[in-house]
């Protein structure tokens, strides 16, 4: 994954940054699109061991047939195709889509997203669960936005009953959804921690978004231009969202470039070198 970062406690639903369009004074951006990191990735020979290793591990079967298996290895932690599938699944149920419905860019910029929280986790590994009311609100915060989409064709899902119904039908449950909603909670307060103090906004920086940028923005849609003092707060946290984005996708970037990440296509170039 690329994490968003798109407002503070709204990111990673769909896992990459978003920068907000300048019409709306709001949010949006990853993996893949505009905003993606490309990055180099070192594969060690030593990983590509562990790769092999861990997958004879990881690996299990029930009647002959595999059910999960390593798709990637972050500096020896190993990322399931169970773990690929659950990402894809919880893309999918927040933006009101088919999983099946993803092509192979959108599912590649998913397990991108996996390996950087992987990397991010990787800094600090959190000794507590994130606070229950905040997880609590996240999952009230997106049950309302999928209930905007969804509930048009499922009036049900309105219902205890159909919000379940719904999570199972993605492959997801309460307890999963709440356990992923707060790994993200945690893993922003890290990104936040790290990032935020570095970034101050001026007052200069304002009026120059203010005037050549938003302006031309309301005045080609034939939208009353807004007072700067109206418009300023929101502005000045808009800049500092895209600030803290760039700020994350250069330590992204520099994390990637410090890692060993195998896949089983690297270890099989590594042994055809």
């Amino acid at each position: 994954m690329k994490l968003r970062i798109v407002k503070r406690g709204m990111w990673w639903s769909d896992g990459r940054p978003r920068e907000p369009a300048p019409s709306a004074v709001e949010g949006s951006g990853r993996a893949g699109k505009p905003g993606s990191i490309p990055a180099s990735i070192k594969i060690g020979k030593h990983c590509a061991l562990a790769l092999a290793l861990s997958m004879a591990l990881a690996i299990s079967s029930v009647g002959g047939q595999i059910v999960d298996r390593v798709v990637t290895n972050v500096n020896g932690h190993v990322v399931l195709q169970s773990d690929w599938e659950q990402e894809v699944a919880f893309e999918a149920f927040s933006n009101a889509r088919d999983p099946d419905s993803f092509t192979s860019a959108e599912r590649n910029a998913a397990l991108d997203r996996l390996i950087d929280q992987e990397l991010l986790r990787e800094q600090v590994r959190p000794s507590q669960p994130a606070p229950a009311d905040e997880v609590a609100a996240r999952v009230a915060e997106l049950r309302n936005q999928v209930r905007k989409e969804v509930c048009k064709l499922h009036p049900d899902c309105a219902t205890d009953d159909g919000w379940r119904a719904m999570l199972q039908r993605y492959g997801l449950t309460q307890s999963s959804l709440e356990k992923r909603l707060g790994d993200q909670i945690q893993l922003m307060k890290l990104v936040e921690d790290r990032l935020r103090p570095s970034i101050q906004i001026d007052q200069h920086a304002v009026e120059t978004y203010y005037h050549d940028q938003l302006l031309p923005e309301m005045k080609k849609a034939g939208s009353r231009a807004t007072p700067l003092p109206e418009v300023f707060g929101r502005i000045k946290d808009l800049l500092a969202e895209k600030k803290m984005n760039e700020l994350l996708s250069g330590w992204l970037a520099s994390l990637r470039s410090g890692s060993h990440i195998a896949t089983p296509e690297s270890r099989a170039g590594e042994q055809n070198r």
